[in-house]
C-alpha cells in the first residue's frame, strides 16, 4: 500500500511537471493561431545574401571604367592582345584601335 501511495505522488509529480505551460510559452501566441500571413513571414527572412552579391555584380558590369572596356576589347583581338603584352594595352588599343571607336 506504502509503494501504491509513493508512485501515484511520483506520477502526479511527472504529470505536473511536463504539463506546466510557463508564462513565456504563452507570451508567443502560438498556441492561438501556429501559421504566419505572407507579409509577416517576409519581415524576418532575409534576402539570400548570394543572389544580391551576383545582383551587384551585373550592375558593375554595366558600369566598367573606359580602360577596362578598352582592354577587353583589346584582349578580344589576338593581336592587339600580343602586342600589349609587350608594350601595354593602353598602347595595344591605340596601335589597333586608333584610339577612337570604329563605325559602320
Amino acid at each position: 500500500m506504502r509503494t501504491l501511495v509513493i508512485l501515484t505522488l511520483l506520477a502526479v509529480l511527472v504529470v505536473a511537471a511536463t504539463s506546466y505551460e510557463s508564462h513565456e510559452s504563452m507570451e508567443s501566441h502560438e498556441y492561438l493561431n501556429p501559421f504566419l500571413n505572407r507579409r509577416r513571414a517576409n519581415d524576418f527572412i532575409q534576402a539570400d545574401t548570394r543572389l544580391r552579391a551576383i545582383t551587384q555584380e551585373r550592375i558593375r558590369e554595366r558600369s566598367k571604367a573606359h580602360q577596362e572596356h578598352q582592354r577587353e576589347l583589346c584582349e578580344d583581338y589576338y593581336p592587339c592582345e600580343m602586342y600589349a603584352f609587350r608594350h601595354g594595352y593602353a598602347a595595344a588599343y591605340k596601335h589597333y584601335f586608333g584610339g577612337r571607336r570604329r563605325t559602320k
